[in-house]
């Protein structure tokens, strides 16, 4: 198979936006890029005492590595992803609390009478080989090891009508939708908005909690493999997931209930045009079928997926069986390499 395309980006090529900067490089369809990520406070915080209001800058946050063109790649395409490994390059991961972000705290949109909460941070042992997390409580003794389950927050290309949008912003273009389904084996698709897509990602956490409640994961530098691929004039509206087991959909939006909504919308859509259902007959099966799980609700738009369990399809398989390709293409890059 051809030699896979190294990204290493050094501090000065990090992207913050989606949209607005030319491509760090371009790649052909099919190709794998093995690149690496920096943690979302951009390496600044290094100890338990690094509060991030401290050293980190806004709206320096959140960096991604990017943007990738694919060659070939127009508006209405699809851009597709495919998660062959991602894996921690330190031995810790970092989260915190802010004083005005989270879910379960005032913010510049919720405004409300109380105290902001407290900025703490917290620091994991990250142990890839048994595979763990270890959680330390900031106040007293209690530690348990949680299961460590690496994905990326951030995921996408640059919107259409050349829109720049943060990086820390969850869009129709992807961006930070912070589901724990973006993780190795799931392939993403993306609906191409500009010339060559210009895929960027970023933001590594070793686990993630659904919803990512306090507002960060335990977030990890990342050093991530992926297959890109091309399908033209399939892109969806929406970015849309797909692993060995589940159709996943996504929708970015406040309030909450409109983020489910899109999700929702696009999963009946998806599921009709795939097993040639009436709208009204695919819609009655996702109400009965599907699982609508939080992805972030403390973002600048929240998001929500939803899945649907691909044992319901038969042998119909979306794209015409892209993400099984795909699956064969990482296997291959991973006896070879």
């Amino acid at each position: 198979m051809p030699e896979p395309v190294v990204l290493s980006p050094g501090p000065e090529d990090y992207a913050y936006t989606f949209g607005g900067r030319p491509p760090l490089t371009t790649v052909q369809p099919g190709t794998v890029v093995e690149l690496t990520t920096e943690d979302c406070f951009g390496g600044k915080v290094r100890s338990a005492t690094d509060l991030p209001s401290q050293v980190c800058v806004f709206p320096y946050l959140n960096p991604v590595t990017g943007p990738i063109a694919v060659a070939g790649a127009e508006p209405g395409d699809l851009l597709a992803v495919h998660f062959v490994e991602i894996a921690p390059t330190r031995d810790h991961g970092i989260s915190s609390t802010f004083p005005h972000f989270g879910a379960l705290t005032g913010t510049h949109q919720t405004a409300m009478l109380h105290p902001a909460l407290e900025e703490r941070v917290w620091f994991y042992d990250l142990d890839p080989k048994r595979g763990l997390c270890h959680f330390r409580a900031h106040t007293g003794d209690f530690t348990v090891a949680l299961p460590l389950a690496p994905m990326h927050g951030t995921v996408g290309v640059a919107p259409a009508g050349g829109e720049v949008l943060a990086s820390i912003t969850p869009g129709a273009h992807g961006g930070n939708l912070d589901t724990p389904e973006m993780r190795a084996g799931t392939t993403a698709y993306f609906g191409v908005n500009v010339e060559g897509g210009l895929l960027a990602i970023g933001d590594g956490h070793a686990r993630q909690g659904e919803g990512e409640v306090c507002g960060t994961a335990v977030e990890a530098a990342m050093r991530t493999t992926v297959v890109v691929d091309l399908v033209k004039g399939a892109g969806p509206a929406w970015p849309r997931l797909e692993n060995d087991d589940f159709l996943i959909t996504t929708g970015s939006a406040r309030p909450l209930e409109d983020a489910f909504r899109i999700s929702q919308h696009d999963l009946v859509s998806w599921t009709s045009g795939l097993l040639g259902l009436d709208q009204l007959d695919a819609y009655q099966l996702v109400s009965q079928a599907a699982l609508a799980p939080a992805a972030n609700v403390c973002d600048t738009n929240y998001t929500m997926a939803a899945k649907f369990p691909k044992s319901l399809l038969g042998r119909t398989r979306a794209y015409d069986g892209l993400h099984d390709r795909l699956r064969e293409t990482a296997a291959a890059y991973l006896r070879h390499r």
